[in-house]
């Protein structure tokens, strides 16, 4: 495994790829994460208000996934993909004028517009970077390059959320920031090798409902891929919440600042990203999924006792907390490992099945079968969303949400023993 990532980190069929979605992260992450800090640090001061913001731009950002999957699997299917992805990454330079404008003029319609087409952007994205894998990449490579993927995808996020972090005070450094970013993965984009459609190319459903119901049915029938998309939906479901729960969590449980809210998604970036590349070795390059239940069960052990360290976190004042000071408090190292093992147990969990979605269908098929899993997961997420919201609405505040994230755990774990067994 290790020689084929150090081959595809080399390779004109890999790199450029790698590189825009890489570049595309990173801005993604930058300008998400500024626009929450934004709001919930300088615009807001109601906590009921800033954990509701939060859940509103995680479920605008999602629903795209939602409504388009279907369209952007077929177009990915039966289009030359490196083609797409120039328009693609064409379109997010416009979409980032926009939000820098949001973020210039402190405006929040502005800005869940730009959140919401860059749900876009991601939804016409998502299946070409995943079908033209096992296109441009031999069989022994496709579970390598996925889990570099992955690991590269995180560690764009958490640069990206780092740099939020820095700007969040200074919007209109982020707002030329967000454009500068689009334009490199632009260009980057436009030295991805052509990704010709592996067949004849079929009839595009214009019918975006009708579409994504035939889509789901023609792919969920299949037992395997059925359980496979089931366990990824619950994963991005807990990551959902979890990304709507930091912000208020840091700001109004721990009393942190900016930065401590944009390390806390740091961590559980980096965490994903060592265990995209621990699955990998541990399974040596082979696609399965036996260590998927074990891996999400230690994640729900892992929130389970964030939760208990959260519970014992001492009161704070009016005066917010600096990153500098946060790492002095005796109980936030416990809240770190917490949250790296929440993040490491997830990318091992979750891999591995991304894998397994572009393996074990014909290549004329995946970018199709990707968009019916993005389907899925979407729809799921913004459950949580709203889930998460209502639980807000409630009076259920961050910390007791956590147990709704360990209890989601216990049911992936479940799907992936299903699948396991499906699979043997």
């Amino acid at each position: 495994m290790i020689q084929n990532v150090r081959h595809l980190l080399s390779a004109r069929r890999f790199l450029p790829l790698f590189s825009t979605q890489f570049l595309g992260a990173f801005n993604d992450s930058l300008f998400k994460q500024a626009v929450v800090l934004f709001v919930t640090y300088q615009l807001y001061s109601d906590p009921a208000k800033e954990f509701q913001f939060s859940a509103i731009a995680q479920a605008l950002f999602i629903l795209p996934f939602f409504l388009l999957s279907a369209l952007a699997g077929q177009l990915a299917d039966d289009h030359d993909k490196a083609r797409l992805i120039r328009l693609v990454k064409l379109a997010e330079i416009g979409i980032m004028i926009v939000g820098g404008a949001g973020l210039l003029l402190a405006n929040i319609p502005l800005m869940l517009a730009a959140v919401f087409a860059m749900g876009v952007h991601s939804t016409f994205f998502g299946p070409i970077k995943y079908a033209i894998l096992p296109q441009h990449l031999h069989k022994d490579e496709v579970l390598g390059g996925t889990g570099l993927v992955e690991a590269g995808t995180y560690i764009a996020i958490l640069l990206g959320t780092i740099l939020a972090g820095v700007l969040a005070s200074r919007a209109e450094f982020a707002a030329f920031a967000v454009l500068g970013f689009a334009f490199l993965g632009y260009l980057a984009g436009r030295q991805v090798p052509p990704a010709p459609p592996a067949a004849e190319r079929l009839p595009i459903t214009w019918h975006i409902v009708h579409a994504s119901i035939e889509l789901v049915s023609a792919t969920m029938h299949i037992r395997r891929l059925f359980l496979a998309i089931l366990a990824i939906s619950f994963f991005w479901t807990i990551g959902a919440v979890l990304i709507i729960i930091f912000p208020p969590l840091v700001k109004n449980v721990l009393g942190a600042n900016e930065q401590v809210a944009s390390m806390f998604i740091a961590i559980f970036s980096i965490g994903i990203a060592i265990g995209s590349v621990a699955i990998n070795r541990m399974l040596k390059s082979e696609v399965s999924a036996r260590f998927a239940p074990p891996s999400v069960l230690f994640m729900g052990v892992f929130v389970v006792l964030l939760h208990f360290v959260s519970l014992t976190w001492g009161d704070h004042g009016a005066e917010l907390t600096t990153l500098g000071n946060f790492l002095f408090n005796p109980m936030a190292w416990p809240m770190i490992l917490c949250l790296l093992g929440v993040a490491i147990t997830g990318g091992m969990f979750v891999v591995p099945l991304y894998a397994f979605l572009t393996t074990t269908v014909p290549k004329t098929q995946t970018a199709r079968t990707v968009a019916a899993n993005n389907i899925v997961n979407s729809g799921a997420m913004v459950v949580g969303a709203l889930l998460a919201f209502g639980l807000s609405s409630l009076g259920i505040g961050p910390v007791g949400q956590l147990l709704l994230v360990a209890a989601m755990c216990v049911v992936a774990a479940w799907l992936g023993w299903k699948l396991h067994q499906a699979c043997d």
